[in-house]
Protein backbone atom coordinates (compact mmCIF):
# COMPACT_ATOMS: atom_id res chain seq x y z
CA UNK A 1 0.00 0.00 0.00
CA UNK A 2 1.21 3.47 -0.61
CA UNK A 3 1.29 5.74 1.97
CA UNK A 4 -0.33 8.98 2.22
CA UNK A 5 0.57 11.71 3.44
CA UNK A 6 -0.42 15.23 3.25
CA UNK A 7 1.85 17.93 2.60
CA UNK A 8 1.21 21.60 2.34
CA UNK A 9 2.88 23.66 -0.51
CA UNK A 10 3.78 26.29 2.33
CA UNK A 11 5.34 25.91 5.64
CA UNK A 12 3.05 26.42 8.66
CA UNK A 13 5.52 28.87 9.43
CA UNK A 14 5.35 31.32 6.82
CA UNK A 15 1.63 30.85 7.37
CA UNK A 16 1.69 31.85 11.32
CA UNK A 17 4.02 34.77 10.73
CA UNK A 18 1.82 36.19 7.59
CA UNK A 19 -0.98 35.97 10.69
CA UNK A 20 0.50 37.37 13.00
CA UNK A 21 1.61 40.44 10.13
CA UNK A 22 -1.86 40.82 10.09
CA UNK A 23 -3.35 40.70 13.29
CA UNK A 24 -0.28 43.81 13.95
CA UNK A 25 -1.52 46.01 11.51
CA UNK A 26 -4.65 45.53 12.49
CA UNK A 27 -4.31 46.51 15.91
CA UNK A 28 -2.10 49.39 15.19
CA UNK A 29 -5.15 50.61 12.68
CA UNK A 30 -7.53 49.91 15.48
CA UNK A 31 -5.60 52.13 18.13
CA UNK A 32 -5.48 54.77 15.70
CA UNK A 33 -9.10 55.12 15.48
CA UNK A 34 -9.66 55.03 18.91
CA UNK A 35 -6.66 57.47 19.45
CA UNK A 36 -8.74 60.10 16.99
CA UNK A 37 -12.27 59.27 18.38
CA UNK A 38 -10.95 60.11 21.41
CA UNK A 39 -9.04 63.55 19.93
CA UNK A 40 -12.65 64.10 18.47
CA UNK A 41 -14.74 63.79 21.70
CA UNK A 42 -12.12 65.66 23.87
CA UNK A 43 -12.09 68.69 20.70
CA UNK A 44 -16.31 68.25 21.10
CA UNK A 45 -16.15 68.92 24.83
CA UNK A 46 -14.37 71.88 24.28
CA UNK A 47 -16.39 73.60 21.87
CA UNK A 48 -19.16 72.89 24.11
CA UNK A 49 -17.55 74.74 27.06
CA UNK A 50 -16.49 77.77 24.44
CA UNK A 51 -20.36 77.91 23.25
CA UNK A 52 -21.76 77.76 26.74
CA UNK A 53 -19.61 80.47 27.51
CA UNK A 54 -20.13 83.28 24.89
CA UNK A 55 -23.88 81.74 25.60
CA UNK A 56 -23.57 82.94 29.39
CA UNK A 57 -21.72 86.48 27.98
CA UNK A 58 -24.73 87.03 25.99
CA UNK A 59 -26.89 85.78 28.89
CA UNK A 60 -25.68 88.50 30.89
CA UNK A 61 -25.46 91.29 28.64
CA UNK A 62 -28.88 90.57 27.85
CA UNK A 63 -29.74 90.75 31.76
CA UNK A 64 -27.91 93.92 32.49
CA UNK A 65 -30.03 95.31 29.44
CA UNK A 66 -32.98 94.61 30.64
CA UNK A 67 -32.79 95.92 34.32
CA UNK A 68 -30.91 99.12 32.99
CA UNK A 69 -34.35 99.46 31.24
CA UNK A 70 -36.64 98.33 33.93
CA UNK A 71 -35.19 100.53 36.14
CA UNK A 72 -35.87 103.98 33.98
CA UNK A 73 -38.23 106.44 34.95
CA UNK A 74 -40.21 107.11 31.85
CA UNK A 75 -41.79 109.80 33.50
CA UNK A 76 -38.91 111.28 33.93
CA UNK A 77 -38.16 110.93 30.37
CA UNK A 78 -40.69 112.51 29.11
CA UNK A 79 -43.31 109.87 28.67
CA UNK A 80 -46.91 109.67 29.89
CA UNK A 81 -49.52 107.43 29.46
CA UNK A 82 -51.91 107.69 27.02
CA UNK A 83 -55.25 109.27 27.73
CA UNK A 84 -57.86 107.31 26.35
CA UNK A 85 -57.16 104.05 23.86
CA UNK A 86 -59.25 104.17 20.55
CA UNK A 87 -59.46 101.39 17.75
CA UNK A 88 -58.96 102.73 14.09
CA UNK A 89 -60.34 100.67 11.12
CA UNK A 90 -57.81 100.77 8.30
CA UNK A 91 -59.14 102.06 5.41
CA UNK A 92 -57.04 100.81 2.23
CA UNK A 93 -56.49 97.09 1.29
CA UNK A 94 -52.65 95.85 3.41
CA UNK A 95 -50.17 93.69 2.06
CA UNK A 96 -50.44 90.99 3.35
CA UNK A 97 -54.01 90.23 1.13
Amino acid sequence: MRSLSFRLPFSLLSLISGAVAVLAVSYIGLIAVVMSYAALTVEFSQSVRNDESAVATLESQYLAGVARITSTDYAAAGYAKPLAEVFVRAQSATALR
